[in-house]
């Protein structure tokens, strides 16, 4: 566990009280983490803490300042912020269950492990716990930590419990804002019925293991192999973009027949062919003479005029000479 819990306090539910410890659920994932350099020297840009008049200044001299007017604050130090009275600094109270798929997806922002502070608070801890799974509800409340007053949902999860972060109203854009120009329409129920079995065909358990930063994976292998040729010379690795062309053309029966390994029907795979491979039908038409050969009405080009001769040329010499 954790040395630091993110918070410490209680769960109050009507005259019930249990003490917890609120411990992040999450870490942060892999990341490459970058400094800005002087090319030229060759040294690391760092930034110091400067005051107007006065120039660097130590950190242990700075405190916090919330400006009243211009250039005029006032100053707090960290004890006075702590010391402000909100009965949520110490106590979350659950006051409202709520059915879980009441809560957006939108609204839910980071999630907390909650454990139990000591042995004696446990029994009341495994009550909560299974009185929550056995209704189906979330419990809600707010809880001050770091600054702000959260809104908190607490769930069951396995043998504990999971607090988790919600967002307020105002932190939420609209979606009909986003929304509103797409068309309300029923698709075509033999499409609706591909991609469905396309959906049924890659249905599978989520397995979080199975996915990584390939990114992140792609820029390590781009500074080991830097680091190896010992230069500062650019390696660039040429990526491909996916190809926007003729995206208005795509034959969305054929691809989802195709994704779901079914086989197009006869005028589906005479017309998809046609559009994706112009250029290279292009490129193997048969030579300009082979053309001339078949048309029976195209006159004969001057060049072939002038080769027909020289062929029967030898033929009227053996007939003087017989």
């Amino acid at each position: 566990m954790p040395a630091r819990a993110y918070w410490k306090g209680q769960i109050r539910l009507a005259l019930v009280s249990i003490p917890i410890e609120v411990y992040p659920a999450t870490r942060s994932g892999a990341a490459i983490s970058f400094h800005q350099i002087h090319e030229p020297s060759g040294q690391r840009i760092r930034y110091e803490k400067v005051a107007p008049g006065v120039g660097p200044v130590d950190r242990d001299e700075i405190i916090k300042g919330y400006e009243v007017s211009k250039g005029s604050y006032v100053l707090l130090d960290e004890e006075e912020i702590e010391a402000v009275k909100i009965e949520s600094r110490k106590t979350l109270e659950l006051v409202q269950f709520v059915d879980a798929d009441e809560i957006d997806v939108l609204y839910y922002e980071k999630p907390y492990f909650v454990v139990p502070a000591d042995d004696l608070a446990e029994e009341a801890y495994i009550v909560l716990r299974e009185a929550l799974r056995a209704s189906r509800k979330v419990g809600l409340g707010q809880l001050a930590v770091r600054g702000r007053e959260q809104l908190v949902s607490i769930k069951p999860c396995g043998r504990g419990l999971v607090l988790e972060v919600l967002r307020y109203a105002d932190e939420v854009h609209k979606a009909q804002g986003y929304f509103r120009e797409i068309e309300d329409a029923k698709p075509d129920a033999d499409l609706l019925d591909l991609a469905t079995a396309l959906i049924d065909k890659k249905t599978a358990p989520f397995k979080p293991a199975e996915f990584h930063d390939r990114y992140v994976d792609a820029l390590h292998r781009l500074i080991d192999k830097k680091a190896k040729s010992r230069s500062n010379k650019r390696i660039l690795e040429d990526v491909e973009e996916p190809s926007r062309a003729g995206s208005n053309v795509i034959d969305l029966m054929a691809a989802l027949r195709k994704s779901v390994g079914g086989t197009a029907n006869a005028s589906e795979s005479k017309t998809t062919p046609a559009r994706a491979s112009s250029k290279t039908a292009a490129k193997k038409a048969p030579p300009k003479e082979a053309s001339t050969k078949e048309g029976k009405d195209t006159p004969a080009k001057p060049t072939a005029a002038r080769k027909a001769p020289a062929r029967k040329a030898p033929a009227a010499r053996a007939r003087k000479s017989a």
